[in-house]
């Protein structure tokens, strides 16, 4: 039966110990910025001029170049 007490001794301790993070990461400003996760998926990512040096640059993408054809 000891070891009961000892348990729940030891899990009040561990919720304190996440109750009192908790509260630091609310306080430390953790949860201020609710509308930048929802809209993420909408913005580009960036990419630098490094990046877009390093990129073949081609006229015209291969889906295109067959559906521009004129034909008589």
């Amino acid at each position: 039966m000891s070891i009961v007490f000892l348990l729940v001794i030891i899990g009040v301790i561990i919720a304190g110990i996440f109750l009192m993070g908790f509260i630091w990461s609310v306080k430390s400003g953790q949860y201020e910025d609710s509308y930048s996760p929802s809209v993420r998926i909408l913005f580009d990512d960036y990419k630098s001029d490094k990046e877009m040096e390093d990129k073949p640059k081609d006229k015209e993408p291969e889906s295109n170049k067959n559906n521009n054809k004129v034909t008589n």
